[in-house]
């Protein structure tokens, strides 16, 4: 199966991960973050899916997440208002996200991914 690897070019942690998913000659459609963002409807279904806290799917570091001020605002959003924040804007999403529908990953770590995708 080809997973969706939703990635920002210019993202050296984003580079790095495609390096290793071709290493490893794992196949994937690479999909531009901010282009081509993941519905809310999308989003909300891998935070349900996946062990991870749907605040971990923010790109807490970016530029925008700091504009909208939303470190004192995520903790009063629900899990739908959180998704509907990230789809607007493919800079506040965690890159790179990789999934296959069922399983899902946010950040690259080499461990993670040598345990989930190979």
């Amino acid at each position: 199966m080809t997973l969706s690897f939703y990635w920002y070019p210019k993202c050296g942690t984003c580079r790095n991960a495609k390096k290793w998913l071709d290493e490893n000659q794992i196949d994937y459609q690479a999909i531009h973050i901010v282009e081509e963002p993941p519905s809310a409807s999308e989003l909300l279904a891998w935070m349900e899916t996946s062990d991870l806290p749907a605040k971990k799917f923010f790109n807490t570091s970016g530029k925008k997440y700091r504009e909208l001020n939303l470190k004192e605002k995520i903790n009063d959003l629900s899990p739908q208002e959180m998704a509907e924040i990230l789809a607007s804007d493919g800079m506040l999403i965690k890159r790179p996200l990789l999934t296959d529908g069922k399983q899902v990953t946010v950040g690259f770590k080499e461990d993670t991914y040598e345990s989930v995708w190979k």
